[in-house]
């Protein structure tokens, strides 16, 4: 029996997850988590094999939260599972410690595979992802972008802004105060040398971090 806990902040995303683990015969759920502060408090109480884990939680970002579990129980796998499609998410998740990406468009199927292989030691993640990991690991590989110097929190916040969030819309979803956040924009935009929203539209459009509509 593989035993799973499951980290979302939406109830309703955490009971179809367990109708969805109910129809195979060898997932448990064994625990549920809500925010950051309940993923650790379940990481350090249970005994399981698989977090699946959901990167917008409120408190501590998904990425940070993916290296504190590593740091507690560096055995223990992780599945994300996230709203973003964006590669350079998954490439984050997978460098911080995760074992597998999937976004909740997925089939059930696909759940139920990524479980599988993970549990059993393997990881699971697109040709793309794996792709970008190969290209970055590559002695002389592509040159990495600007935004990939961003902390896990400054890309957040610098992808909600491209998305037309405004700084306190981003500190309510994220738990923040809006002077933390006001930094966090400053200390991007200075990183990224962008002078205004418009050029960090642009920048996160060509970048692929952001979709149109």
């Amino acid at each position: 029996m593989i035993r799973l806990v499951l980290a979302d902040d939406h109830a309703i995303v955490r009971e179809g997850l367990k109708r969805i683990v109910a129809e195979a015969g060898d997932l448990q759920v064994v625990g549920e988590a809500a925010d950051g502060t309940e993923v650790m408090q379940r990481v350090r109480e249970l005994d399981f094999e698989v977090l699946v884990l959901d990167l917008s939680m409120p408190g501590r970002s998904g990425m940070e939260l993916i290296k504190l579990v590593k740091a507690e129980k560096p055995r223990l796998r992780i599945l994300v599972l996230s709203m973003h499609q964006e590669t350079q998410y998954a490439v984050r998740a997978i460098k911080a410690g995760a074992s597998g990406y999937l976004t909740k468009e997925s089939a059930p199927a696909q759940l139920e595979q990524a479980l599988h292989k993970i549990a059993g030691g393997g990881a699971y993640i697109s040709a793309e992802v794996a792709e970008q990991l190969a290209l970055g690991a590559m002695p002389g590989g592509t040159a990495a972008a600007p935004h990939e110097s961003l902390s896990h929190r400054e890309f957040e916040v610098m992808r909600r802004l491209a998305a037309g969030e405004s700084v306190t819309d981003i500190a309510t979803a994220l738990n923040l105060s809006v002077k933390t956040v006001s930094t966090h924009k400053a200390n991007l935009m200075a990183k990224l040398g962008l002078q205004n929203q418009t050029e960090l539209v642009r920048y996160a459009l060509k970048h692929g971090l952001i979709e149109l509509g």
